[in-house]
């Protein structure tokens, strides 16, 4: 299946677009870009992950976009307590990192079980 398939690929670009865009005027560059990279670091693994041969590669790749998922949550959390982010958003955002973090986890289990 290709990636651009995964409902966890079209969610985490989607999530990303809207940091993005969301995040555009916020004058604190370095907390924005961390916070941006950091979202756009979970499709770009998944893809970077699909594109490998083997099970294994892939799992490893989602491995780490799902520890992206994390540092974004993270940051999503800081970010509200800073009053950078506006909270119902903020919220909102932390809970898609975290369910993109589940949707992860399963596909993990299931390429570590392919390639063993």
């Amino acid at each position: 299946m290709p990636y651009e398939d995964l409902d966890v690929w079209k969610r985490s670009a989607r999530l990303s677009v809207t940091l993005y865009q969301e995040t555009r005027e916020l004058r604190d560059y370095g907390f924005r870009d961390q916070l941006t990279r950091s979202g756009l670091s979970i499709p770009s693994n998944i893809a970077e992950g699909y594109e490998r041969d083997s099970d294994a590669e892939i799992a490893r790749f989602l491995t780490i976009a799902k520890g992206s998922s994390g540092e974004l949550r993270t940051q999503i959390l800081i970010g509200m307590e800073a009053g950078y982010l506006p909270r119902e958003k903020g919220e909102s955002w932390a809970d898609e990192a975290k369910q993109l973090g589940h949707m992860l986890a399963a596909l993990i289990k299931r390429h570590r079980n392919k390639s063993h």
